[in-house]
């Protein structure tokens, strides 16, 4: 992972989520609703929704916003109609490109969506296309600026809780985990007070796709800023090494 900050990729996103946290807000609304509706309004029984209460704080989502938004969902559960949609496809150069979309309308998505590849000159694959270059995979940042430890006592204490793998990166701390073991190491870092960038389940690639030419990763950031506007796009995931 040498090379590809992920925090320098979430800090530019949370640069752009500052500006526009409305609808940030809103897409983590309809997360919470999902969750709520599949799991239960107990995040200490409920993973999935403990994960999206994770990242609403990350977001800095005031925890009464994150409160109502269950209460809410738990009130409404039988009127949730939004779904899952997961979209492959490939870039310029061979780059792969997956979406995660939540969405109350199937058509509209998959026609936004493949404009988003068109227009930057991709294409939207066939599902499976691409995710066998990905792992599936818990992924914690930890922000070197805000952490007291020093890496050893902070990878003990990652890899003692379950986790995988643990890297120093140049600006944070970076443990991976298996998708099942993230919110026991997440735990075990709020117990032990360390302060967490983000935490969440995410697609990491098996490899990178250098792209250098200019006009190259002109049309890949186009695919890419295209989607991360459009507000039924949840998560969008890459194996192109300079995306920030």
């Amino acid at each position: 992972m040498s090379g590809h900050s992920k925090f320098a990729n979430i800090k530019h996103k949370k640069e752009k989520n500052d500006a526009a946290k409305g609808k940030v807000f809103t897409m983590i609304g309809r997360e919470i609703a999902v969750a709520v509706k599949e799991g239960g309004p107990d995040p200490s029984n409920n993973f999935k929704l403990a994960q999206v209460i994770q990242k609403a704080k990350a977001n800095n989502m005031p925890n009464d916003t994150i409160d109502r938004g269950i209460k809410k969902a738990a009130g409404e559960s039988g009127n949730v109609n939004y779904e899952h949609i997961t979209y492959e496809g490939y870039g310029p150069s061979g780059t792969a490109i997956i979406v995660k979309t939540l969405t109350d309308n199937k058509n509209r998505t998959a026609a936004n969506v493949r404009n988003c590849f068109t227009k930057g000159g991709g294409s939207i694959g066939t599902p499976g296309c691409v995710s066998f270059m990905f792992d599936e995979k818990g992924q914690i940042i930890v922000d070197k600026e805000e952490c007291d430890l020093e890496a050893d006592d902070l990878m003990m204490i990652a890899l003692d809780a379950g986790a995988e793998d643990f890297s120093d990166e140049e600006d944070s701390f970076e443990i991976v985990t298996a998708p099942d073991d993230l919110q026991a190491v997440l735990s075990a870092l709020e117990e032990n007070k360390i302060p967490v960038v983000s935490g969440e389940v995410t697609m990491l690639p098996q490899t990178y796709v250098d792209v250098t030419d200019e006009e190259t990763v002109k049309q890949i950031q186009r695919i890419l800023d295209l989607l991360d506007e459009d507000d039924d796009v949840q998560d969008v995931y890459t194996n192109w090494s300079d995306a920030e």
